[in-house]
């Protein structure tokens, strides 16, 4: 019996297999951060999958957290509704739990999509851009407009606005809240040394810099009903000498765990221009599995594991939890099915899609629950 097909409770919230959709940017927002047509046809496939649940992309708590023009929002209550409306759609074709990844860009804001013409941000003064704001005034990149260092109550509206992002969120019919602090985004940046140059109780050292995400991580605790399950996804090391490592990882994911958190999603890298990262697979599982020794609670692993026998062993040796899937499932949609035929096992889908179980395998599907709620 693989582990990868066993189910794998994330705080309140269990899950039929431990593959988890990672988030993952789709640039097709509109300009004022509402969903498309294409969320719709990208969600839609994502809930056939057969995956145990969909996180989707970084989705900005404020106008100016985007990262690009193009992003998802959860400002308002506009964009909430619509959000809504698409999950109940959702949910009569599969009882897949949904779930969102709150975010803020800080200093990494106001670009182009991936397939844009424009390769550095915009200006504030340009269309498609704005001020981009950081815990300190020091660009991403030398050629860069330099963002604007946040006060003490601009950063507690950026709190407040977690907060209320995450309230949508449970009103929408997200059944989980992930909070983005990794890739170079503002709760990494209030992390990291590098782009953390403040003097006051939001900087210098680990107390101060980790303050922040521990607030935010608090303040949208305290908007949620009770036991509804907050995960963070941290970047364990910048690649960097002199930045955030694995062991201030390990510290602050044990801070995170003793707040309530309900599992660590461990990636890596994107803060600073000088990471040098080799990339080659399971790359980043040495992280979650080091960070994983140290909690009790889940820990996801990331990072080119493509395919089911690299996830199952990556799971047998304790190296994690579960596992996150993002290019992999949009190169191949039907990965979960694929991995349970490989690992000879049983996964739920669709009753549609029965006529395609391969001859001689009467064991690989079985039908979602007869009622999707």
């Amino acid at each position: 019996m693989s582990l990868l097909f066993q189910p794998i409770e994330l705080g309140q919230l269990t899950i039929d297999n431990k593959i988890v959709i990672a988030p993952m940017c789709q640039y097709s927002a509109n300009e004022s951060g509402e969903l498309s047509f294409w969320h719709e046809q990208q969600w839609a496939n994502y809930a056939l999958s057969g995956a145990g649940l969909c996180i989707i992309e970084a989705t900005a708590v404020q106008p100016e957290g985007r990262i690009s023009y193009a992003d998802l929002g959860l400002w308002n209550d506009q964009q909430g509704s619509q959000i809504k409306t698409l999950l109940s759609k959702i949910q009569t074709i599969s009882p897949m739990p949904f779930a969102v990844q709150l975010a803020h860009a800080g200093r990494k804001a106001s670009g182009d999509t991936p397939w844009g013409k424009r390769k550095s941000q915009f200006k504030p003064n340009e269309k498609y851009g704005w001020q981009t704001v950081a815990p300190s005034a020091i660009a991403f990149q030398n050629d860069e407009y330099p963002p604007t260092a946040l006060s003490i109550p601009e950063i507690k509206q950026v709190i407040r606005d977690f907060a209320s992002a995450a309230e949508r969120a449970v009103q929408a019919g997200f059944k989980l809240v992930e909070l983005h602090a990794a890739h170079g985004y503002l709760l990494h940046q209030f992390l990291s040394p590098l782009s953390n140059q403040r003097a006051d109780e939001y900087g210098g050292d680990f107390e101060n810099r980790t303050r922040f995400t521990l607030e935010v991580f608090q303040a949208v605790k305290d908007a949620l009903p009770e036991h509804f399950p907050i995960g963070v996804r941290i970047s364990a090391t910048d690649w960097v000498d002199g930045g955030w490592d694995l062991s201030s990882s390990i510290q602050l994911s044990q801070k995170l765990e003793a707040a309530g958190a309900a599992y660590i999603h461990v990636s890596s890298g994107g803060l600073h221009i000088e990471q040098k990262i080799e990339v080659y697979p399971e790359y980043q599982v040495p992280f979650s599995q080091e960070i994983k020794k140290a909690l009790n609670i889940p820990v996801i692993a990331v990072g080119l594991i493509t395919e089911a026998q690299q996830a199952e062993r990556i799971l047998q040796a304790r190296q994690a939890d579960a596992i996150g899937i993002a290019r992999g499932i949009l190169y191949d949609p039907r990965w979960p099915w694929h991995a349970a035929a490989e690992l000879n096992e049983t996964i739920a889908i669709a009753p549609q899609y029965f006529r395609f179980q391969p001859r001689g395998s009467n064991h690989l599907f079985k039908a979602y629950p007869s009622k999707i709620e």
